[in-house]
Parts: structure tokens; sequence; C-alpha cells
């Protein structure tokens, strides 16, 4: 028996060409300009404006009818790309890093790794459900597109977001980290590509922090004017402070 899990993006079969409606349209149209010329010839002015009126708004509403189709087609191309939950293999070695990182950030030894595994753990699950509830949309953890993890992603209609959470204690994020998600993002948009797909990408990143003010408005500044000048898909920064997401989701 098969056993591959359903791919949960699936949609139904592609809208089909409705011929009959096609061949109406072009009878209208047809019969619209006959009108024109018949209109101007006899010179009944208003009823010609009439005509003309009528023609652009035919040609409006097929406009809007076949950018409707190309978004339907676009969504019903995720059907194609493989969702994979990230191996846990990779979800523990990149949280080990981001935590001896912090590790040495803040000066601990490693008997108190541990606790800061905890508190790291705890601050991305607290973002990405502060994520999910200012998107109101369902926001699927741990993903891998075509083989490039993702800490979660929303899927809105053709636009897919690609979500990386970091969690500082200092004004800076380290630019190994930054190319990291950019070499991600880059490939998952080159993916893609190669399946043919008209989605699109853009990559959210959180930043989950323990900061004053003051350290706060330096972050802001940095990330607006050093790091993400050049970057493959739109890039949405998020700033959750982790007292703040605590407040909200823990404490009674």
């Amino acid at each position: 028996m098969d056993t591959k899990s359903e791919n949960p993006l699936a949609r139904l079969e592609q809208r089909k060409a409705d011929y009959p409606l096609v061949a109406a349209g072009v009878l209208v149209f047809s019969v619209l300009i006959a009108g024109v010329f018949v209109s101007a010839q006899a010179e009944l002015p208003i009823v010609t404006a009439l005509f003309v009126a009528a023609i652009l708004l035919l040609i409006v509403a097929t406009l809007l009818d076949l950018a409707k189709t190309r978004r339907l087609e676009a969504v019903d191309d995720r059907k194609f790309i493989h969702w994979d939950a990230a191996m846990p293999e990779i979800q523990r070695q990149n949280v080990n890093v981001e935590v001896r990182e912090l590790a040495r950030l803040l000066g601990v030894g490693t008997d108190q790794l541990p606790d800061l595994l905890s508190a790291y753990i705890v601050a991305e699950d607290l973002a990405l459900r502060q994520i999910q509830q200012e998107e109101n949309r369902p926001l699927m953890r741990h993903v891998s597109i075509g083989q490039m993890p993702f800490d979660g992603i929303l899927v809105d209609h053709d636009l897919i977001t690609c979500i990386e959470v970091a969690f500082l204690v200092v004004p800076d994020v380290r630019q190994e980290r930054i190319e990291s998600m950019l070499r991600k993002i880059t490939q998952a948009k080159r993916n893609l590509a190669d399946l043919k797909s008209r989605l699109r990408l853009r990559l959210m990143l959180v930043l989950v922090t323990q900061l004053n003010s003051d350290e706060e408005e330096q972050l802001r500044g940095m990330l607006v004017t050093r790091r993400f000048t050049d970057t493959p898909v739109d890039i949405d920064i998020r700033l959750l402070d982790f007292e703040m997401l605590q407040k909200v989701y823990v404490s009674e």
C-alpha cells in the first residue's frame, strides 16, 4: 500500500476552457462592433457611445477573467511541488548551532546549554504562533521546499512565504546566518523555476529579541541600511519581543 502522504496543498484539476462561453463572448463582441458602425452611419452619437462603453466593459471583464485564470493556474502548480517535513537531524543541527552561538554571546558555559535550548525552542514556537495569528492563515512548521528547510511556511493562493526565525540577544544578525537564509530562498526559487511554476516566493525573517529600546533601534537601523539591500525575493522582517510573547501566550 502506498504510504506516501498526500500533498496538503494539492488542488483540484485545472479549470478547463469553456468553449461555448468563449464563442458567446466573440459573438457578443462582434455584435457590439457592428452596432458601433451602424449607429455611427445613422448619426446616432448617444447609441454609438453606449456601444463603445459596452465594448470597453467587455474588454475589462475579459482581462479580469484572464488574470483570475492565471492566478488559479499558478495555485494549481503547488501540486507539482513536494512539501516534506525537514529531517529531524537537520532541525537538531540548526538548533544546536543557534544555541551555541547564543551561549557564546552571553558568555555562559556548556552547563547552561540545556536552559538556552529550552528558551530557544520556546521562542521559536511562540514566534510562529504570533505570525500565524497576525497573518490569520494556516502555518506549516519545519517544511523543506526542494530540500531547502525552513522554520515554517504560509501559503496565500500563489504566494508562498518562507519563514526563518532567529533569537537575538545582541542588536545584530550574524552575516553567515543571513547568507544561509538567502542561499536557501534562492535555491527554492530556482527549484520553482525548474518546475516551470508560476508560484511566487517571499521570505519572512522573524527576529525574537531580548533587547532594550536603544538596542532595538540599533538593530532596526542595521537591518535597513546594511544587510538586505540586494535579495532574490521580497523580504518581510518582523521584530517580536520575547518577553511580550511570553506574556501573551504563557503567563496567566
